[in-house]
């Protein structure tokens, strides 16, 4: 989505939602407000309803905020811890080389 700050970094593997929140009220046709908690005060508790999703009952699913270390500006850094596997592949004129990388904020899955 365009404008859309998400928690992490851009890509396909970042996680996209954090949580699980209480919705404390609708607001309007399209919009809830959730219970945040205090690390995340400078996000703004209302929230469209596409942006949301049920909570599932996995634990392994969800990310906690305690592992997350918000910023200022809504980012955090992910560090690489170790690689795990290196890979390259031979394409026809070139080869692309490929790492695994555990990194700190990541479970592997």
């Amino acid at each position: 989505m365009k404008g859309v700050m998400r928690f992490g970094k851009k890509g396909k593997l970042s996680p996209r939602y954090i949580g699980p929140y209480k919705i404390i009220r609708r607001v309007g046709k399209v919009a809830n407000e959730l219970e945040l908690p205090q690390d995340l005060s400078s996000v703004h508790p209302v929230f469209h309803v596409s942006m949301l999703r049920k909570c599932i009952g996995d634990p392994s699913h969800i990310t906690p905020t305690e592992d997350v270390q918000v910023t200022g500006d809504l980012t955090y850094e992910e560090v690489p811890i170790a690689i795990l596997d290196r890979q390259v592949r031979k394409l026809r004129n070139k080869e692309v080389a490929s790492v695994k990388v555990l990194w700190r904020n990541r479970t592997n899955k």
